[in-house]
């Protein structure tokens, strides 16, 4: 059985082992393939393991020894599900696996957000504090979160690790969207979501409804002072308005980790806006994270390989 890697450099840059993976087949590895490249380097997989290569109806229609798609990521929108269905592909993808790396990462936007770590660690470094003409200073503002309110879209497994956290700092919670309630966190509509939070943070799916659906006129909700945060898809958010939102300052700065086109065009307009700070979408990447994705990975393929498959998403 061939097994293809198109894209494996980011899940495992050389810190863990493919073995799993290399004893359940023939194993063929890429670091990166080109949108080109796909078709004739999984034309005889029968297994393709993908993180973000596109696996449109040409490949899948190409690839006739295709059985199963394994998306290393929660999301699998880089995948032509409908295809695959009418082919008999199995697609299965890996949930949970970053969820408190996610969560970490979201709390670290917050905090430099609210306590400029960095800037006033640069600061010392270029001597500022040693010819300082006061024993202490900040460059900015330093704002406690305690009693500060917390929107949360998207009450799922990251978004309830979010809201523990902001418990922990004494910030009140409120959310929209999820399946289950959320202990000590309110449910509320949308638009009171955005009146209300202090600070909003995006940690839903990206859906064809749910599509840029931050702009303008929902920017126009939040406080001047409040911050928006987004760690889970750039196409949540029309960059565009929130660009004009900062630049206008209708609110006070956003933390990104996710840009709609990635790599990003250095056009994006939010990229070097001073209260715009971007990540680029490493909040999965921690090592603890990708072990955990490359062993569900693994067991996924097992679990395929036994005809008891496990964590599908093309049913």
């Amino acid at each position: 059985m061939e097994i293809v890697i198109t894209d494996g450099f980011t899940l495992n840059p050389g810190d863990l082992s493919w073995q799993g993976i290399e004893a359940l087949g023939t194993m063929q590895y890429y670091d990166r393939t080109s949108q080109v490249e796909v078709i004739d380097r999984c034309f005889n997989a029968a297994v393709i393991v993908s993180n973000k290569t596109i696996i449109n109806a040409a490949v899948i229609n190409a690839a006739t020894q295709l059985k199963m798609i394994a998306v290393t990521a929660t999301g699998y929108n880089n995948v032509d599900i409908t295809t695959a269905k009418k082919k008999g592909v199995l697609v299965c993808n890996v949930p949970g696996y970053g969820t408190s790396s996610v969560a970490q990462h979201t709390f670290s936007l917050l905090l430099q957000l609210t306590n400029h770590v960095g800037i006033n660690a640069a600061s010392v470094a270029n001597g500022e504090w040693a010819a300082a003409k006061d024993w202490c200073y900040t460059h900015k503002p330093i704002i406690e979160l305690k009693d500060k309110v917390l929107g949360i879209i998207g009450m799922g497994k990251i978004g309830r690790q979010v809201a523990a956290i902001a418990k922990a700092f004494g910030m009140q919670v409120i959310y929209f969207g999820g399946k289950e309630k959320v202990t000590a966190a309110k449910p509320v509509n949308l638009y009171e979501l955005f009146l209300k939070s202090d600070v909003v943070s995006l940690h839903c799916p990206q859906t064809s409804e749910n599509n840029a659906f931050v702009n303008k006129e929902i920017l126009e909700l939040m406080k001047p002072s409040s911050f928006l945060i987004n760690t889970a898809r750039g196409t949540l958010i029309n960059e565009k308005d929130l660009a004009q939102a900062l630049q206008q300052h209708r609110i006070a700065a956003a933390a990104l980790d996710v840009l709609s086109t990635e790599p990003p065009a250095k056009s994006n307009p939010l990229i070097g806006l001073p209260n715009c700070i971007i990540t680029p979408h490493n909040a999965w990447m921690s090592f603890e994270a990708r072990r955990r994705m490359l062993e569900i990975t693994v067991h996924n393929i097992q679990a395929f390989i036994k005809a008891k498959p496990q964590n599908i998403v093309s049913q």
